[in-house]
């Protein structure tokens, strides 16, 4: 299931601030915000709380995110083993134009949902697929309004 617009790819790292020093030194000019974010996710588990720090930025058109767990009770960060680098590569974001449509065909597909949260039509949706046996990553889908896609591109 790909469709959408790639946007995004996702990181986990140890130490964001060494994981922005690594960005830094290959051309990052302008140094991200880091936020800190605690949230609970329906899972198919059910809810499961998260906090973590992360970072956004652009670069050549695409936004990199990187995220230090710090709690992770869907152990979805977990699943990136270390290697050896200050960052390692988690999952690529595609954004849907629509969502409620999208989000009955997840259910019909083959890659498990692993996670997601709805904070509402003018805010944001985001779910992530299980790609990893086919693509070697997860699959973070977001719905976003165009005020929200705005914000998020000015980042």
């Amino acid at each position: 299931m790909l469709v959408g617009q790639h946007y995004q790819n996702g990181y986990v790292c140890d130490d964001i601030e060494e994981g922005i020093a690594l960005f830094r030194a290959h051309g990052l000019e302008k140094d991200p915000q880091i936020i800190p974010v605690e949230q609970t996710v329906q899972t198919p588990q059910g809810p499961k709380d998260q906090e973590m720090k992360i970072a956004m930025f652009w670069h050549n058109g695409v936004q990199s995110e990187l995220i230090q767990p710090i709690k992770d009770d869907v152990n979805v960060y977990a699943n990136a083993p270390s290697n050896g680098a200050p960052i390692r590569f988690h999952h690529i974001c595609l954004r849907v134009p629509e969502w409620t449509e999208f989000r009955a065909a997840c259910d019909a597909q083959e890659f498990p949902v692993v996670m997601e949260r709805d904070l509402g039509p003018d805010a944001l949706r985001f779910i992530y697929l299980d790609g990893r046996k086919a693509f070697g990553h997860y699959l973070e889908y977001t719905h976003m309004s165009d005020q929200m896609w705005d914000i998020t591109k000015a980042m």
